[in-house]
């Protein structure tokens, strides 16, 4: 798909999208192209239109370390990955290809970013965002930046809930465990949503040093516009930060979830084992007066048997209250 952001000719603070058929060329004017799953016919359509080459997703997704940021004939291409389906329990990364000329800005995609749509929403307002391919690049990178800090705040909320369900549970139900493992799943999904975030950011990172580092403004600017790259990296520098505390919470959180599991396991073979001690002394008398010997005077006493059970009874009341006054029960 082919879609086309231009500037509005009536008003000039706004961009108009839409979609480009397979056998329409493209606008003049148009200072954003994005491809969403592009087909080969959009790819040379592009190409033609502004003299680039548009990598394939095989070619985004096997890209090295070292090639997903370079200068090729005058244009800048930026790879970076995104955070995707940010909605459910597993959120993704997507591979996206920035492309910026100084006619327009290619963005290259198979996924659909919640970024994307809002930044969308936000251009085609006045005053939206700037009309050079500079402007829209900045403003899309902040509205990724925006929709990651937006992810994590999320995920942070939900890790206090799952906080104050560890600490405020009642320690001495046995079913506790059963939380406890619940717990430890939503656990594992905050972190993995986590380090999505900030793998996202680490990329967006390198795209806005780069930006910084070797994007020239253009010498006959539309609106005078001049990008400020530093700004959006202190805030991803900051999400990053966040993010790192809130791994750190996690940590935390895992290993207050494990210990108090352990001691609810060490309760339950607590009381396995008084139940033993108590049980021993009545086993013992038991055992006794259940020797097959002759010679044992209370097996022919009329009060031979209430005077073993009384025993046994007594024998186990005694350690049961002895542990009471212990405080071991």
């Amino acid at each position: 798909m082919l879609l086309i952001h231009g500037v509005c000719t009536e008003t000039g603070d706004k961009l108009i999208h839409r979609t480009i058929a397979d056998d329409e060329p493209i606008p003049a004017g148009s200072v954003w192209i994005d491809l969403m799953n592009p087909t080969k016919v959009d790819d040379r359509k592009v190409e033609d239109h502004l003299g680039i080459s548009i990598p394939t997703r095989e070619e985004m997704h096997d890209l090295e370390p070292s090639e997903i940021i370079y200068t090729e004939n005058g244009a800048h291409y930026m790879t970076a990955r995104i955070i995707c389906q940010s909605d459910t329990n597993v959120p993704k990364l997507a591979d996206v290809t920035f492309i910026l000329t100084e006619a327009a800005l290619v963005t290259v995609r198979y996924d659909e970013p919640g970024a994307f749509g809002i930044f969308l929403n936000r251009v085609t307002k006045p005053g939206g965002c700037g009309v050079e391919p500079a402007a829209v690049i900045e403003g899309l990178i902040e509205a990724i930046v925006d929709r990651a800090a937006e992810v994590l705040r999320g995920v942070g909320d939900k890790v206090d809930t799952a906080s104050r369900s560890i600490f405020e549970g009642k320690s001495a139900d046995v079913e506790q465990n059963s939380a406890y493992q619940g717990v430890l799943r939503k656990i594992g999904q905050y972190e993995h949503i986590i380090s999505n975030v900030r793998e996202s950011m680490v990329s967006v990172e390198r795209v806005l040093l780069f930006l910084s580092a070797n994007f020239k403004r253009p010498k006959k600017a539309a609106s005078g516009f001049s990008p400020e790259w530093r700004t959006s990296i202190r805030d991803v520098q900051a999400i990053e930060e966040h993010a790192t505390f809130l791994s750190s919470k996690l940590q935390f959180m895992l290993n207050a979830t494990l210990g108090l599991v352990g001691l609810e396991q060490n309760k339950i073979i607590k009381l396995f084992s008084v139940v033993a001690v108590v049980l021993m002394p009545p086993t013992l008398i038991a055992s006794i007066y259940g020797m097959n010997f002759e010679k044992m005077p209370e097996l022919k006493w009329d009060y031979g048997y209430p005077m073993s059970l009384g025993m046994m009874i007594v024998a186990a009341i005694l350690p049961y209250l002895f542990f009471r006054w212990k405080k071991w029960l």
